[in-house]
């Protein structure tokens, strides 16, 4: 059983928005932090936000103002909502859990945005 699934990726146009879900089916998300990260051709993964078990939030400078991450413990899933897509945002985005010392990573959403 895939611990991680994402979904809510696709094509959109710059300016558009897209909903990222990452929903847990073998950890209880409340006790984690959760963490989104992208990958585009070329390039190394980043990490884009995060959600920690309490609520508070981190977002990379690249992102910040555009995305929102948010997390529904009743739904065991986390949330990046993307506002104001650019077409460097394009990558494939992944969610990350981290438990004991081991990542757990999804199979990935992509993402593209482009006219």
């Amino acid at each position: 059983q895939v611990p991680l699934v994402e979904s809510g990726g696709g094509l959109v146009q710059p300016g558009g928005s897209l909903r990222l879900s990452c929903a847990a089916s073998r950890f209880t998300l409340d006790y984690y932090g959760i963490g989104w990260f992208r990958q585009a051709p070329g390039k190394e993964r980043e990490g884009v936000s995060c959600i920690s078990s309490d609520g508070s939030t981190y977002y990379a400078d690249s992102i910040k103002g555009r995305f929102t991450i948010s997390r529904d413990n009743a739904k065991n899933t986390v949330y990046l909502q993307m506002d104001k897509l650019k077409p460097e945002d394009t990558a494939l985005y992944y969610c990350n859990l981290r438990v004991e010392g081991v990542d757990y990573w999804g199979q990935g959403t992509q993402v593209t945005v482009s006219t």
